[in-house]
């Protein structure tokens, strides 16, 4: 088995078997994430090369590998032939495999076409992480996303009519205190147009050696506190209509709220307010990230 650069994956595969297909990110633009700047470049691995790693993991792993998650940073922005050989041949070599799942950027989806997506559904692949961070367009500009809201609805609604899942990440307090209301009425917006099987929260977390951190350094962005970030929380889910499962299933969310939108809804506004009643001192003080 073979890895090179930073390996993440979303808490949700957990479980899951990591098998690399690509290196680095091919946009590694965003302001807020620090994860491939230094490096390794973006390239795809070669299609034999993966494939001798999935033969490889198929004899300790085989009758227990149920999901399995294709690293790196942004792997649906590998050629579809590829994507699509190294989904089939992982399909053949797991008896039990149940998902697999990549990481993918809305503009790097909406590049494939619904005919792309639909072949790599029919390859085998599940589900796609996307993240959404905003649905405001003038955030998504500030942070250097790549994309704009109507691609990321685009991309998502074509990834549904695949018939592939999604789990949509919104970062929250990511407009900081001057776009915190937009942030959470507009993301909420493009929540409802793609109705995301999942869609999951994260906290902004300045990171060192960003762009971001630079901002915030020289006074020119305001992160929120708790309580806004909370406040902000209140407004984005009271704004969702869709069906969709939330998660905060990550360590830098100030509350864990989990539930199915919209009959879960109530209970999880209540639980905000709770929360708001209590004092600040007792979140998680501002930290920054270093991974």
């Amino acid at each position: 088995m073979r890895y090179e650069g930073p390996i993440y994956r979303p808490p949700s595969e957990a479980d899951s078997l990591l098998i690399q297909a690509t290196v680095g990110c091919p946009h590694n633009k965003c302001t807020f994430c620090m994860v491939y700047k230094k490096g390794p470049p973006y390239k795809v691995r070669p299609v034999e090369e993966i494939c001798e790693d999935i033969r490889e993991a198929g004899k300790a792993y085989g009758k227990k590998a149920k999901s399995l998650f294709f690293p790196a940073g942004n792997t649906i922005a590998m050629p579809t032939d590829d994507l699509a050989a190294i989904c089939r041949f992982a399909v053949e070599t797991f008896s039990f495999l149940q998902r697999i799942t990549v990481y993918g950027s809305s503009q790097y989806v909406a590049r494939k076409g619904l005919a792309g997506l639909k072949i790599l559904r029919e390859a085998g692949l599940s589900r796609i992480h996307v993240g959404l961070e905003s649905g405001d367009d003038a955030i998504l500009r500030k942070v250097k996303k790549g994309t704009t809201a109507s691609e990321q609805i685009e991309a998502g609604r074509m990834a549904k009519e695949a018939g592939i899942e999604l789990s949509e990440y919104v970062i929250l307090g990511l407009g900081g205190i001057e776009r915190a209301e937009a942030h959470a009425k507009e993301t909420a917006e493009a929540i409802n147009a793609i109705e995301p099987d999942f869609l999951r929260l994260r906290t902004l977390v300045p990171k060192i050696n960003t762009l971001l951190l630079h901002e915030i350094n020289k006074g020119r962005f305001k992160l929120l506190s708790p309580h806004q970030v909370l406040q902000e929380t209140k407004l984005l889910i009271e704004d969702t209509r869709c069906r969709t499962i939330l998660t905060s299933d990550h360590y830098t969310n100030y509350l864990d709220l989990a539930g199915r939108l919209p009959e879960d809804k109530e209970r999880l506004l209540v639980e905000i307010d709770h929360a708001l009643s209590w004092d600040e001192s007792r979140f998680r003080p501002h930290f920054i990230g270093r991974q």
